[in-house]
């Protein structure tokens, strides 16, 4: 199955325009990777990506292939992500499908769900066709742990169930995967529009609510709300 880019190509007047609103928080690629084991350090391969590209908390194109890593995938990540070996043995080698998920991640930020693993292999595929990208990573399943503290675990089905978001599909292949998680990530940040009033989230903002202690969220959104308020004073 080869589903490419669907959706149309941003065109943004300026470069300071384009920077500016691509370090919102509510613009970025949320992507996934299925692949044959838990290590690329210990050959583990991508066996498929999916990706969705949102911008402005809309999604407006969306990647899936599966790609042929030119080794066989044992039984169980067989009945894990539904990905056969006779599926993979039509499918385009890494390297051509990794050139491709490179120009649609191009300028973007992204998102994962346990994020630490998808950069991983996201970084080793991309090693090995002399790629590299300009965005920075951000984890939803981190983010989670702050924004969603009585979920019953950060898993992507539960926090999906728990935040009431239309469950359409099967976990564990790429692009279904993505999409939750997108549709997680959004409703995280209206979650905190909500309840703090931030008229922007930022992306670095983001990644610092994951460092910050649970209980000391008020105070960091109080002093991210106080900041803004500042800048705007200050223009």
């Amino acid at each position: 199955v080869r589903l490419l880019v669907q959706g149309r190509v941003p065109r943004l007047s300026g470069q300071s325009h384009m920077e500016s609103r691509m370090s919102n928080a509510n613009t970025v690629v949320v992507l996934d990777f299925e692949t044959t084991g838990l290590s690329p350090g210990a050959g583990d391969r991508a066996i498929e990506i999916g990706a969705v590209r949102i911008e402005d908390g809309t999604v407006t194109a969306r990647f899936q292939e599966l790609m042929n890593p030119g080794q066989r995938v044992n039984s169980f990540i067989e009945s894990y992500t539904g990905i056969t070996n006779a599926m993979l043995a039509n499918a385009r080698p890494c390297d051509q499908v990794m050139r491709d998920f490179s120009e649609f991640i191009a300028g973007y930020n992204m998102v994962a769900h346990n994020a630490s693993f998808d950069k991983r292999f996201l970084d080793a595929e991309l090693s090995r066709i002399s790629k590299k990208y300009s965005g920075q990573f951000a984890c939803s399943m981190l983010v989670a742990r702050r924004i969603c503290q009585d979920a019953p675990n950060h898993q992507l089905g539960t926090l999906v169930k728990h935040m009431s978001i239309p469950i359409e599909g099967t976990f564990h292949r790429a692009l279904y995967d993505s999409e939750m998680t997108a549709k997680l990530w959004v409703a995280m940040l209206e979650n905190i529009n909500r309840h703090y009033a931030l008229s922007v989230i930022d992306f670095g903002l983001m990644q610092k609510l994951v460092k910050v202690p649970k209980h000391a969220l008020s105070d960091f959104f109080k002093n991210q709300i106080d900041e803004q308020e500042l800048r705007l004073i200050r223009r």
